[in-house]
């Protein structure tokens, strides 16, 4: 059985074979593109960083011991320019934090490579990587809606934006029972007490 060791390794026949920070992120590179062109087949699916950075160790053979937070933005990195130069959609717009489903700081890259400026806030930033989705889905789904579907925000950010908007809608004031008038802040109706 392969020892485990720190920092980046391969086994090979049974034996921990470390290869460099490099290596491993142009191997981890190379094994998304395709994962991510898999996720891009299935209408509104995303993948979350941490399945994606398992799935790039397991399909590549190279591991590692360091948090993921810090190499999978490098890794996205890498398929940037890979799609760019395939003239695909940015397939990093599938990829979403665990905790909130948002694409995240990371995704400017992809605004920058397209030659946009940045999106005016979080907001925003998650609109534009919706519209991507759709794109990806468009070229590697064979089974989209009719019309070519829609985008749509990840599920678990659309969520959090619809909690959000439901507990920012307009409560009525509450009125006094007796005179109707609008009670203050205290509640207590000042016409009537």
């Amino acid at each position: 059985m392969a020892q485990r060791t720190s920092g980046y390794w391969r086994t090979d026949g049974g034996r921990t074979v470390p290869v460099s920070r490099a290596e491993a992120l142009d191997a981890w590179g190379a094994a998304a593109y395709p994962l991510l062109v898999g996720v891009a087949s299935r209408y509104h699916d995303v993948i979350t960083y941490s399945d994606l950075g398992a799935a790039v160790q397991r399909e590549s053979g190279v591991q590692t011991s360091v948090l993921l937070h810090n190499w999978i933005g490098r890794v996205l990195s890498r398929v940037i320019p890979a799609t760019l130069d395939r003239a695909h959609p940015p397939l990093t717009a599938l990829v979403v934090h665990t905790d909130d489903g948002m694409v995240g700081e990371g995704y400017r890259e992809v605004l920058e490579a397209a030659g946009l400026p940045p999106a005016a806030d979080a907001h925003a930033r998650e609109l534009h990587a919706a519209e991507a989705r759709l794109a990806c889905y468009r070229v590697f789904c064979p089974d989209l809606p009719p019309g070519g579907g829609t985008a749509a925000l990840a599920p678990l950010y659309h969520q959090a934006v619809q909690r959000r908007r439901a507990a920012a809608t307009e409560r009525p004031a509450p009125v006094c029972p007796r005179c109707r008038v609008q009670l203050p802040a205290t509640r207590i109706c000042d016409t009537c007490s």
